[in-house]
């Protein structure tokens, strides 16, 4: 990764280095540019519902429209509606999203999609990023127009419905929504609707300053509570961009990622319709779904963490499902992108055909106990297994852990934080071990 981009898109706090007005005019040109050279002419920009987008989205709109291209606006939309739209519009090279997804309303971040709704490869952020950074040049001539594109929560709505068959249902399921005061406000209204489900929405009202804030994808406690006082049969929870999914069982328990791959995984071979019998996850995936897969008889395919490093492992191996704990799902037959709303649609569509409840399908996959904690470390990033003391912390531990448990340790792709996630088959120890890795890391980092 170079210094502007992490594991998704340029991310900081909003009106401080990287995400200020003159990084995201010095953004909209390079991605101007970007397009131009593909040889289309224009570039959507879609944003959440931080105080801070109207700021970020006039720096980009300017720096695009300096190229000579023209700016689709589109508004508050999810980042994976922004994808749909670069397939759907045909003039368009490019889509950027401005949103820092689950990050509380602070930060703010720019996502880049080129022409058919895929994100960037290495290669190709790292020539954005150089001219960014490096090019002194003002681009001469031509310039853009920018408008509003009035409908294009319509068109991304109606691309969702159409690969569902949820108007065949003769009873409504119950669902409870939590919007997470984001870009999912507005849109799920239309997606989940009365006509199709029995909806509850809750935390739908933004207000630019309270996306995320106890509520969404991070926060499912209210969620929780609700789906069993309303005797919902299932919760969906979205981030701030609607691209993560979490759910929540009829009898309130959490259902992350890596059970809905499972889910959705099992159903597609029962019905041979996994593509190469093949599913892509990442390394933070917790071990019992590789134990699942392997009961199964699905091939299971690791990659970095990402939605990007997923999607890459998914087009090499020819998957059509794959996806992150996080809630990150990509369905490459439906879309190109992770999308929380299409991935809430097609768990609902698992539990329709097969009359289940979520508990019972979510039952396929055993959670082994995972803890996951943060350190706080400065920018250098050194090699933490060339620190003696904290090498041989984590030898120690794997030892103890043998074949029953993992540790894996790696820095936060956009926050300034070393993870360390342990796994067993005993909580308490599990815990014990977490602490004692991060104690030596930050011992080691203090001294």
């Amino acid at each position: 990764m170079g210094t502007l981009f992490g594991t998704d898109g340029i991310r900081g706090v909003a009106n401080k280095y990287p995400i200020t007005c003159e990084i995201a005019l010095k953004t909209g040109r390079a991605v101007g540019l970007f397009t131009k050279k593909s040889g289309f002419n224009a570039v959507i920009i879609g944003k959440d519902t931080r105080i801070s987008g109207d700021m970020l989205e006039s720096a980009l709109a300017a720096g695009v429209a300096s190229t000579g291209i023209d700016v689709l606006l589109a508004g508050v939309i999810p980042t994976p509606g922004v994808a749909y739209l670069c397939l759907a519009v045909k003039a368009a090279g490019a889509g950027i999203v401005i949103s820092a997804s689950h990050n509380p309303y602070q930060d703010n971040g720019i996502k880049i999609f080129k022409q058919g709704g895929e994100k960037l490869s290495d290669d190709e952020e790292a020539q954005i990023e150089d001219y960014i950074l490096n090019s002194e040049n003002v681009p001469q001539g031509s310039v853009g127009k920018i408008t509003v594109i009035s409908d294009g929560l319509e068109k991304y709505s109606d691309f969702l419905l159409t690969m569902f068959p949820f108007k065949k249902l003769d009873k409504k399921l119950k669902i409870i929504i939590d919007c997470s005061n984001g870009a999912a406000s507005k849109i799920g209204h239309m997606v989940f609707n009365g006509n199709l489900f029995n909806t509850q929405f809750i935390y739908d009202f933004p207000d630019g300053k309270n996306i995320n804030h106890n509520c969404g994808s991070q926060h499912t406690q209210e969620l929780q509570g609700l789906v069993i006082q309303k005797k919902a049969d299932i919760g969906i929870a979205f981030d701030g961009d609607a691209d993560r999914l979490i759910a929540v069982d009829e009898n309130g328990n959490e259902i992350t990622g890596d059970r809905i791959l499972a889910v959705c995984a099992k159903f597609a071979k029962d019905h041979g319709n996994l593509k190469e019998n093949i599913v892509v996850s990442t390394i933070m995936s917790n071990i019992g779904l590789t134990k699942t897969f392997d009961s199964l008889g699905i091939h299971h395919i690791k990659s970095d963490v990402g939605d990007r490093k997923v999607l890459k492992e998914m087009k090499e191996s020819g998957a059509a499902i794959g996806g992150e704990d996080s809630g990150h799902i990509i369905f490459l037959d439906y879309h190109s992108t992770g999308d929380g709303m299409l991935s809430a649609l097609r768990l609902l569509e698992v539990m329709v055909e097969t009359g289940q409840s979520l508990s019972d399908l979510a039952s396929v996959m055993t959670v082994y106990p995972q803890v996951l904690m943060n350190v706080e470390v400065d920018a250098s990033r050194p090699d933490f297994m060339k620190i003696e003391t904290v090498a041989d912390t984590i030898k120690a531990v794997e030892r103890k852990l043998a074949d029953k448990g993992r540790v894996l340790i790696r820095y936060s792709g956009t926050q300034p934080l070393l993870r360390v996630m342990v796994e067993g088959p005993d909580q308490s120890i599990v815990e014990k071990y977490c602490l004692d890795i991060c104690q030596s890391i930050k011992k080691s980092f203090e001294g």
